[in-house]
């Protein structure tokens, strides 16, 4: 095994690795090239979690998406015609993308660009930053070669955001938000170089030619990173969350809802996000202050889908709902609590941690995530299957809810009693020491 296979490995949880195995398979049955790319690369060589696994092949990635679909029960959440890629979700909550090698020509800035197939060496140079254009190999002759034709390794060990080309931000002038969210989430600095090809590129009125799609991409983005309120107040800084709305600064932004959105998301652990829908959630905390017409007007800004525009406005609804049952004196024991959390949406559950009034529904959501969620996860897996029950099947799933339960309301072991040392025995007389050596006779 090369040194970045193991790395890759032991950044990825178990479930991760197990879905790489998955579709490296089925590329290899296909004889088509696969690279693990973009993302799950900067993260894995970063030392940072990595959220999402981002497949690029040298071939069709939409046959090999139906094929994950039909053979190991992943859900195809959306697809991309133009650069023919797929989105997917997998059983175990694990999400990737599939993408056809390419490169992307723009004839005119802002606009669509024209696709064409293409080698991964070509495809990582037609990239945004070169911290996103690195490809790890999956192939059995390759396995474990790593392919970084602008030095992205370099620059992540540097910690530098650096474009690749001279026009990256002429052709697509949305990666102007993009570089913000980088630079806040990953704390690097931007390259001088870039940051010279940033401001010419505002200064020739770039921002004007982002279209309302790609604002929309950038906000989904936006929803899904922990750290909102800072990603926020710096586009603010920037002079660019105006490109959604006019009115969207200072108050109106919601600093302090945000700010208790992120603490809130700091919560839950690692891998949890992916039982929610951010969207609602960010939009909901984020355009709080906005009216009925604001609204409106950001939702056309940013071209959202109907389906969207929906989850936002159902959500306080949703989460009331929630509350009631919460809020419950019903809810006594551990197990109780868990079992109505645990079958929430996590949006929801985030939404009253943020808004919520009532004490007793804080303290609650505080003990899910603090308390209850850490006990059910020592309930591995390996535990329940040590019971003899066969893994896979529905009897496991619900042997292993009845362990967690049982788990949760089993009380704490009291400490054993430390013993207190001896005292020490008393110190002895100058009677029963005898007598002490005598002082000299002066002369």
């Amino acid at each position: 095994m090369s040194d970045y296979m193991f790395m890759l490995e032991s950044h990825l949880s178990a479930d991760q690795f197990r879905v790489v195995g998955q579709i490296q398979g089925l590329a290899a049955a296909s004889g088509s090239a696969l690279f693990l790319t973009g993302g799950a690369m900067r993260d894995m060589l970063g030392g940072f979690p990595v959220r999402d696994l981002d497949f690029t092949v040298e071939g069709s990635a939409i046959k090999l998406a139906r094929a994950a679909e039909s053979k190991f029960g992943a859900s195809i959440v959306s697809t991309d015609d133009l650069r023919k890629s797929a989105e997917l979700r997998f059983p175990n909550g694990v999400t990737a993308e599939i993408g056809a090698a390419h490169t992307e020509r723009f004839p005119k800035s802002g606009g669509k660009p024209q696709a064409a197939g293409a080698t991964i060496h070509e495809d990582l140079r037609c990239r945004d930053f070169t911290i996103n254009a690195i490809a790890l190999s999956l192939n059995k002759a390759s396995l474990g070669l790593l392919i970084d034709p602008t030095n992205g390794a370099g620059d992540i060990e540097r910690k530098e955001l650096r474009a690749i080309h001279n026009y990256s931000f002429y052709d697509d002038p949305s990666r102007l938000l993009r570089m913000v969210r980088f630079r806040v989430r990953l704390g690097y600095a931007i390259d001088e170089r870039t940051k010279l090809q940033a401001e010419n590129a505002r200064e020739a009125e770039m921002l004007t030619r982002i279209t309302p799609e790609a604002l929309g991409v950038e906000l989904r983005h936006m929803a899904k990173e922990p750290n909102s309120a800072d990603l926020v107040h710096a586009l603010e800084d920037e002079g660019l969350m105006t490109l959604y709305s006019p009115v969207l600064v200072g108050a109106k932004s919601n600093a302090a809802g945000l700010t208790k959105l992120q603490k809130a998301r700091q919560m839950a652990p690692f891998g949890w996000e992916q039982r929610m829908s951010c969207l609602p959630l960010f939009l909901s905390v984020l355009l709080e202050k906005l009216n009925a017409k604001e609204l409106q007007a950001f939702f056309k800004a940013a071209e959202l889908e109907r389906s969207e525009i929906n989850s936002v406005q159902k959500m306080e609804a949703a989460a009331k709902k929630l509350e009631r049952e919460l809020k419950s004196p019903k809810l006594q024991k551990a197990s109780q609590l868990y079992k109505a959390v645990v079958k929430a949406p996590g949006e929801q559950i985030l939404y009253l941690a943020v808004n919520s009034a009532q004490r007793i529904v804080q303290d609650r959501i505080r003990n899910y995530f603090q308390k209850h969620l850490p006990a059910a996860a020592e309930i591995t897996d390996e535990v329940v299957a040590a019971t003899g029950v066969a893994s896979g099947t529905a009897k496991f799933a619900r042997a292993k809810e009845e362990m967690v339960l049982k788990r949760l309301d089993a009380r704490p072991k009291k400490p054993e009693p430390v013993p207190e040392p001896a005292p020490p025995p008393p110190p002895m007389s100058s009677f029963a020491r005898g007598p002490g050596p005598r002082a000299p006779r002066a002369t």
